[in-house]
């Protein structure tokens, strides 16, 4: 990616993300320091009864049995494809370690439990961010989505609506709906991935080989300069809002090991 010039203003940026997420919290972190004003990073250690809360919404929402099918699919993970991801996301770090240079004293870090906490509100006041990147697990509150001037992203792994909550990419798959297999940016607002669209991103994969988790990591990544240049459109104020009024919308969970083998299966059978 070419480096940006002085002529082309640079919004100060923030990034909200995991402390566990080495891809987002350094790989992403120096790609927006290097072509913008990256000006905090606010790293997310969450306690374990966020994961508890978590795992009893997804139970109540789909039920001990196909519950039972998303415990199933993660220990398959654990045990077949936890390995090459791994590998991948450290090839992936080191091709943007040797792209961009390290975060400076010039990015101000803060840790927290929760992004809606008092603290992180108060970071966010602090820094002034005109935007601000939100790379996690958890709904923002609106008095912290509404504090960046020109709003608060997700890079959310699915096309939206069509694909909304967790997993985006996986289900798409699962639903042999290939061509919706991607990334949508949009602006928070206070549903779950409802806000203003103002992207369509997508990959070349190979599901056969790649992981649902490659492929959600490989739509964002394998997009920066696009990314960098719609990003450079809403800070400008001339970014168009792609229209999704009539579309059907679904809000879909984690993933179910009787679906991946379903679409494992297919796509198989397709390169035969």
């Amino acid at each position: 990616m070419s480096e940006p010039t002085d002529s082309v203003a640079r919004p100060r940026t923030l990034l909200i993300c995991h402390a566990d997420d080495a891809l987002n919290r350094e790989g992403l972190a120096r790609w927006l320091a290097a072509t913008t004003d990256l000006v905090g990073l606010v790293i997310l250690d969450e306690p374990a009864k966020r994961m508890r809360r978590r795992i009893q919404r997804e139970i109540q929402r789909i039920g001990y049995i196909r519950f039972a099918d998303v415990l199933a699919f993660r220990l398959y993970y654990k045990l077949r494809m936890s390995r090459n991801d791994h590998e991948w996301e450290q090839s992936t770090l080191t091709r943007l370690r040797e792209q961009f240079p390290p975060l400076t004293d010039e990015t101000r870090l803060i840790q927290a439990g929760s992004p809606n906490s008092a603290e992180v509100e108060q970071f966010l006041t602090e820094q002034r961010p005109d935007l601000v990147i939100a790379r996690c697990k958890s709904l923002l509150k609106e008095s912290v989505f509404s504090i960046p001037t020109c709003g608060t992203f997700v890079m959310h792994p699915g096309i939206c609506p069509q694909y909304r909550n967790a997993h985006g990419c996986f289900w798409a798959l699962a639903k042999n709906d290939r061509p919706n297999v991607g990334m949508t940016l949009l602006r928070i607002d206070r549903g779950i991935d409802t806000g203003p669209v103002y992207g369509y991103y997508r990959c070349q994969f190979d599901e056969t080989v790649e992981s649902h988790h490659v492929i959600q990591h490989k739509v964002v990544f394998d997009n920066l300069e696009p990314l960098h240049a719609k990003l450079l459109e809403i800070y400008r104020g001339d970014a168009k809002r792609i229209d999704t009024s009539g579309l059907p919308s679904g809000e879909w969970g984690q993933p179910w090991l009787t679906e991946y083998l379903g679409y494992l299966r297919r796509a198989r059978s397709r390169g035969l």
